[in-house]
């Protein structure tokens, strides 16, 4: 197991709460979600615009959270995600680049969508921010933490009432808080419009849990958001950070002496 990643913010809300940050070993298997053979594929018009409705508030609900994010085979995350007042918000993983080593934060600001270092007592650097997107675009593929999908990218989907999904009530996640969907697409030529799972919303439409097909999340603490979300630091030119790791580096073979 390698040392343990400490985000500042997760060490905020968890005042108290314990979480693993970065990779973690003994970690439960994450299942690959089956939502289709779980439930009907028409889903329930009670079910749809329940869901509806807590998407809605989660629009205009700022707040702060702890998650822990279990990917299966052993590796477990803290994700902190931060929702301000105006729309904008940042999503922090522990370990989510250079292949597990390094913390990392995707910040959608008026701006545009920035991929930004964090700052950890393992890892005291000076956070800086790079360009991935204009606002509003999708972050691309390469940088593209996934997570981050599920606070914000797919309320619109979830409130759009001709998105080709089924929505079906189903029982909470063990652990999770709140009431709980079954999402699945019903357009089986096309993608699917989100990440097909089971999302959990607390009343007042606060992502409780979801399961998906990269892991299971599950919320540990929350608090209130602020008005607005700012970058951590200063935005600086390409590259951003790769999420696998780095190729080693090949040290060059000394020639024998004469």
């Amino acid at each position: 197991m390698r040392p343990r990643l400490i985000l500042l913010s997760a060490a905020v809300l968890l005042s108290g709460a314990a979480g693993a940050c970065g990779d973690a070993a003994g970690g439960t298997s994450a299942p690959t979600p089956t939502a289709s053979a779980a439930v009907e594929a028409t889903g329930t018009p009670d079910a749809r615009a329940d869901l509806a409705a807590r998407a809605a508030l989660a629009m205009d609900k700022a707040y702060a959270a702890l998650y822990t994010l279990d990917e299966g085979g052993g590796k477990t995350r803290n994700v902190v995600a931060t929702v301000g007042a105006d729309g904008t918000w940042k999503v922090d993983v522990g370990g989510g680049a250079l292949g597990g080593t390094a913390d990392v934060s995707l910040v959608s600001v008026a701006t545009g969508v920035y991929q930004c270092s964090i700052s950890s007592a393992t890892n005291p650097i000076t956070p800086t921010c790079v360009k991935l997107a204009d606002a509003g675009k999708r972050v691309p593929k390469e940088y593209d933490l996934q997570v981050q999908r599920l606070f914000r990218q797919w309320l619109s989907v979830f409130t759009d009432r001709q998105a080709a999904i089924a929505v079906t009530a189903v029982q909470p996640l063990t652990g999770a808080k709140g009431d709980c969907f079954s999402v699945d697409s019903t357009a089986a030529s096309l993608a699917a419009p989100v990440d097909i799972g089971i999302y959990c919303y607390s009343a007042d439409g606060v992502l409780t849990a979801a399961r998906v097909s990269f892991g299971v999340l599950k919320e540990v603490s929350q608090s209130t958001g602020p008005a607005t979300v700012q970058l951590p630091g200063a935005v600086v030119a390409g590259p951003p950070m790769s999420l696998d790791a780095p190729p080693p580096v090949v040290q060059p073979s000394l020639a024998p002496s004469s």
